[in-house]
């Protein structure tokens, strides 16, 4: 099994009513929660922890999941409101608007931390989740505790407007990138943490922090995949466009699914991935992640999809 750990949302996309009116129509969302479904889809063994909502949006949330087989057994459930996130799009990149004070997932505490079967082959955290207090302080003790023992992946996936305290998020970042086996970014979110710089030196820089495998996005040209003894970089599958929104978060499915197919994805392995496995997994993750963009919202494609 692989535990995505992080937030659950829904997503109000910008859309015209019959009458030509702007509108806005809900859709189950999250960074993270976009990845627990992609896992699902893309056949690997797919669970979510994650602070869900009784509410009307939280039933919405826990429907999709159930549909795309994310198992939600470890979800803290609770009665507070699920957050929303409006989402403008420019040049089909979008900008959001987070509406998240005293929400199921971000009121998530360590005493909602879940007891994880022996099969959990890997922890993944990222998202929103780790900007807010005091979620972020919680899945950062779920990572201190899970990651000596099983992979553990990252993708900040910064939202500047969203942190309150650089300073205390640059540090929390800093920790949980040290106890993270891989380290997924896009190209401005690692210039963002790391200020501006060659791509690949600094994705080799982050290696010697503590990840042993750090993937860098870059959007229409393609993606790396930085290993401490050899890289790969796969040029991105051309499609056209629609928007952006969970290409990133079907990007990490891809890389975990493709080192579960492989029997990859235990600790000692990951230090020493070979080329082709490495190549395999960039390949993969780049290939689902066109299928995301290619279509509206966060839809994730299922195996048989992927060109």
């Amino acid at each position: 099994m692989i535990l995505s750990c992080g937030e659950a949302l829904i997503d109000m996309l910008p859309r015209k009513s019959v009458d030509g009116a702007a509108c806005f129509q809900p859709f189950a969302g999250g960074a993270v929660f976009n990845t627990a479904i992609a896992l699902a889809r893309l056949g690997a063994p797919s669970a979510l922890f994650t602070g869900l909502s009784t509410d009307l949006f939280g039933g919405i949330l826990r429907e999709t999941m159930e549909k795309s087989g994310v198992d939600t057994r470890f979800a803290a459930v609770s009665g507070r409101p699920t957050t929303l996130a409006f989402v403008e799009l420019v040049d089909g990149h979008a900008r959001y608007a987070f509406y998240d004070e005293n929400t199921a997932g971000r009121l998530l505490s360590e005493t909602d931390l879940p007891t994880l079967p022996d099969d959990t082959e890997a922890v993944f955290f990222g998202g929103i989740s780790l900007a807010v207090i005091p979620c972020a302080h919680t899945y950062e003790a779920l990572m201190a505790r899970e990651a000596p023992k099983r992979v553990a992946m990252m993708d900040p996936n910064v939202r500047p407007g969203f942190i309150s305290d650089e300073p205390a998020y640059r540090a929390r970042m800093d920790r949980m990138l040290a106890m993270a086996d891989i380290v997924k970014l896009s190209d401005e979110d690692l210039h963002w943490l790391m200020g501006p710089g060659d791509t690949r030196e600094q994705a080799r820089t982050l290696l010697t922090k503590g990840p042993r495998l750090v993937c860098i996005t870059e959007g229409a040209k393609g993606a790396w995949g930085i290993a401490p003894d050899h890289e790969v970089f796969v040029e991105a599958t051309k499609v056209k466009p629609v928007d952006t929104v969970g290409a990133g978060d079907t990007f990490n499915a891809g890389i975990l699914a493709s080192l579960h197919e492989r029997g990859a994805l235990i600790k000692p392995a990951i230090g020493s991935l070979g080329e082709d496995v490495l190549r395999d997994a960039v390949s993969l993750a780049t290939r689902a992640a066109a299928v995301t963009v290619s279509r509206e919202g966060a839809n994730p494609p299922t195996r048989a999809e992927l060109p």
